[in-house]
């Protein structure tokens, strides 16, 4: 080891992307990063993907297949007058004949005004740019950059990519890391994707010196655990809150679960997941079951009561309420049809009918003239019409054959049995 003050995990970086662990849908035969390398032609590339993936490793690699010098920037440390020094570096080097790969980490942190001064160098082919971000691009960049860039979408390394980097490791270090097989498994699955972590957690065990191989329950005892991928507001916050939506909406309630799990273990806000529960259960469960909305309800309220441990599970029945309850859409939809309606003829007046008429004038204009009293009819339902006099009747709330809205078409079609019947009186 040339360095010993340099963490192994920097010390073990490939030179070359042949060296590089997983990632192979980018780096295998037809991936885009290989196909740059074998036609020995760069360009520019948003490499994105979730901490300890291989970003950076990347991107050095790249820049020593292709001969080029590497310059690495932080968008957290660097600013305009930095992008403008490197800048001017590179012209240099280009008259030299030398090429500049400009690599900028966490390159979602750079505003507007400073991702715009990257555009002309960008376009005159002054540096061939990497930039490495945790975020959606889509959401954090501007799409002057992202049309003059490749995106490349990395995964976390599996766990045998992660056994293969503790066997390298050991290869490297020319010492046998103290854990049993199992105990190397298990250090690759709680790294949890996280080349980093895996190969700190190497440098330090090699350097404790053990007196034994650790199994994976005395790894768990002399180790702290990975804490679990949290990201309050970036992309993981809405993937997470999106995978509980789409199961229960799936009715998978054992996959809603787990992801409710995941997002409370990782610390997310109890408050927000309530929220989208609630929401679930008057959008998507609805009036299939109308009492999914009160659990939400009480089951929040609760939670705020209680707080963790002792409400937690009052969030878990309410995920396996909704998760097995009967599921329809037909009141979102009612409302969505609704309101097009009501935008669409907001210029009608009701019938005058259905109007008070609390003055002499307002009598005389006709205002609640053949106005029927409904409950001293003996239906109950006189079948006056209450739609503007000029429009046709709607219909926007079509219910489904699930749980309670079983019953509720049955009233429905009632009303409109007795509707129609007053109707064909009238004629």
């Amino acid at each position: 080891m040339s360095n010993t003050s340099r963490p192994l995990a920097d010390m073990m970086r490939p030179n070359t992307i042949d060296d590089v662990v997983g990632q192979r849908t980018l780096l295998g035969e037809n991936g885009i990063i290989r196909r740059m390398v074998d036609n020995h032609k760069l360009s520019n590339l948003l490499l994105w993907g979730p901490p300890g993936c291989g970003k950076t490793t990347i991107a050095r690699a790249l820049a020593n297949s292709v001969d080029m010098d590497f310059v690495p920037m932080s968008a957290v440390f660097s600013g305009t007058a930095d992008i403008k020094k490197t800048m001017e570096v590179a012209r240099t080097n280009a008259t030299l004949g030398r090429g500049t790969l400009l690599f900028i980490d966490e390159i979602h942190r750079f505003n507007k005004t400073q991702q715009d001064t990257l555009l002309p160098y960008l376009e005159d082919g002054t540096v061939v740019f990497i930039g490495a971000t945790t975020e959606n691009p889509s959401f954090n960049l501007n799409n002057a950059l992202l049309s003059r860039c490749h995106i490349g979408v990395l995964e976390p390394l599996n766990t045998a990519d992660l056994v293969t980097l503790i066997e390298r490791a050991e290869k490297y270090l020319g010492k046998s890391v103290p854990l049993t097989p199992n105990g190397k498994t298990h250090l690759a699955a709680i790294s949890d994707g996280d080349a980093r972590f895996l190969l700190n957690t190497v440098e330090y065990l090699v350097s404790a010196r053990f007196k034994q191989n650790l199994t994976p329950d005395e790894l768990d005892g002399i180790i702290q655990k990975r804490a679990p991928l949290s990201d309050k507001t970036g992309d993981e916050h809405y993937n997470m809150i999106s995978a509980v939506h789409k199961s229960l909406r799936a009715s998978d309630t054992d996959a809603a679960l787990y992801w409710v799990a995941r997002m409370m273990t990782a610390g997310q806000d109890p408050m927000y997941i309530f929220r989208r529960l609630t929401r679930f259960a008057m959008e998507d469960v609805g009036l299939a079951d109308p009492n999914a909305m009160h659990l939400a309800l009480s089951a929040w309220q609760i939670y705020e009561r209680m707080g963790s441990p002792e409400g937690d599970i009052a969030m878990t029945e309410l995920v396996i309420y909704l998760g097995t309850a009967p599921k329809s859409i037909s009141a979102y939809r009612a409302q969505s049809a609704s309101y097009a309606t009501a935008k669409q003829t907001s210029n009608l007046m009701p019938p005058k009918n259905i109007l008070n008429a609390p003055t002499k004038m307002m009598k005389n204009l006709g205002y609640g003239r053949g106005y029927v009293y409904d409950p001293d009819t003996e239906s109950g339902c006189s079948g006056q019409n209450c739609f503007p006099d000029n429009m046709p009747r709607q219909h926007f709330y079509k219910p489904v054959e699930r749980g309670f809205e079983r019953e509720i078409k049955k009233r429905f079609e009632y009303w409109n049995t007795l509707r129609t019947k007053a109707k064909s009186d009238d004629n």
